[in-house]
């Protein structure tokens, strides 16, 4: 399987480390987070690396050339930072099936095999990974709303007034080709950017999303205290 690695944004919230390199090759634990991204796909047998690359893309081209611990790397451009369901959509040329997704700034540290198991099964479209954190920490993440079978029934991006705990998309998921046709179809947000959020909303009034939790942890790295977190984590 495939999988798709988003890593075209500008990291303003991690200014100054990312005045001049891009957020995905920010050191965590002595290593940049995307070597974390690619470890963590490798460990589900991932058989291609498709990268999609923006701000300072160049310098992961550098980096990591054409392959990393023997797997090939396709490398797409995301020209404009248009929010990520624009960046997702960057990929759909180069994926022929079933695809892992990740953020391209996600350290994840969990089984995720589950996750995969499930997404093959009929009647599964996609399986997203997803986590319980504060009421204050959900303010800038995107809540699920689940049901008992643990079907995603809609996502809400930075909701104003969360449960708490409130069960948040992490940063990894496993989704049909049908995504890229919730991602077309998604309209500007008032910032100006296509939200992956509203492209998996429109995902799920169609086609089924199981949201799975694991044992392990998972950080996003926007800021510099997200940084030190995952780091403290990690060793």
């Amino acid at each position: 399987m495939q999988a798709v690695v988003l890593t075209a944004g500008k990291g303003t919230r991690l200014r100054a480390l990312t005045d001049e390199k891009p957020k995905a090759l920010v050191a965590v634990a002595g290593k940049p987070i995307l070597t974390h991204c690619f470890e963590a796909v490798l460990e589900l047998d991932a058989d291609e690396l498709v990268v999609v690359i923006g701000y300072e893309g160049e310098k992961i081209r550098e980096r990591y050339g054409d392959s990393f611990a023997g797997v090939p790397i396709t490398y797409v451009w995301q020209d404009e930072q248009l929010g990520m369901a624009h960046a997702l959509l960057q990929a759909e040329p180069h994926v022929e099936g079933d695809f892992m997704c990740i953020d391209g700034d996600c350290i994840i540290q969990s089984d995720l095999q589950p996750l995969v198991r499930r997404q093959r099964e009929d009647g599964v479209d996609a399986v997203q990974n997803v986590k319980f954190v504060s009421t204050a920490e959900a303010r800038v993440k995107a809540i699920c709303d689940v049901n008992e079978d643990n079907e995603l029934l809609g996502i809400e991006k930075e909701p104003e007034n969360p449960p708490n705990p409130s069960l948040v998309a992490a940063g990894f998921a496993i989704y049909s080709r049908e995504m890229f046709d919730a991602c077309a179809d998604t309209e500007p947000s008032v910032r100006g950017e296509y939200e992956l959020a509203e492209s998996i909303q429109r995902f799920v009034e169609e086609r089924t999303i199981l949201a799975m939790t694991t044992d392990g942890w998972s950080v996003n790295v926007n800021t510099p205290e997200e940084r030190k977190l995952a780091e403290r984590r990690l060793r």
